[in-house]
């Protein structure tokens, strides 16, 4: 399978997963920041020349909501469904074996990913929104 077809399969199953678990925020956040560093990662012991869309995070497209609450990070952490996590990790690490994706391809995916997640979670004024599922747009 060619390298855009791969990229709308793993797009696809994203999308679907997600929807159907009602996934958090911060749950799908943890899968895809913990995918986008593993990616780079290797994508960096083989080139030396990494795009810089690839290479950072895109910029956020709306400015972080002040917050005044503060709220224990562990805690929030410590109630997260490691079940949820643990499928969308396997589906992303199955998709990526399955279609044989070039790393490239695949941190592509990630960073869209990254960006859509960073903004919900910049979005967040509290503790329960991070709770709140990912909203996934129609057009993403």
């Amino acid at each position: 399978m060619g390298g855009a077809e791969s990229m709308v399969t793993l797009q696809e199953r994203l999308v679907n997963l997600i929807n159907q678990l009602n996934m958090p925020i911060i749950e799908t956040s943890m899968v895809i920041s913990r995918w986008t560093n593993k990616l780079l990662k290797e994508l960096m012991q083989h080139t030396n020349e990494v795009p810089s869309n690839l290479l950072n995070q895109w910029p956020l497209d709306l400015d972080p909501i002040e917050s005044e609450s503060s709220f224990d990070l562990e805690k929030a952490l410590a109630m997260v469904d490691r079940d949820r996590i643990d499928i969308l990790d396997t589906l992303i690490r199955v998709t990526l074996e399955e279609e044989q994706m070039l790393v490239s391809d695949a941190l592509g995916v990630m960073r869209s990913w990254e960006h859509l997640v960073r903004t919900q979670l910049s979005q967040a004024s509290g503790p329960g929104q991070l709770f709140s599922p990912t909203i996934i747009p129609d057009d993403f």
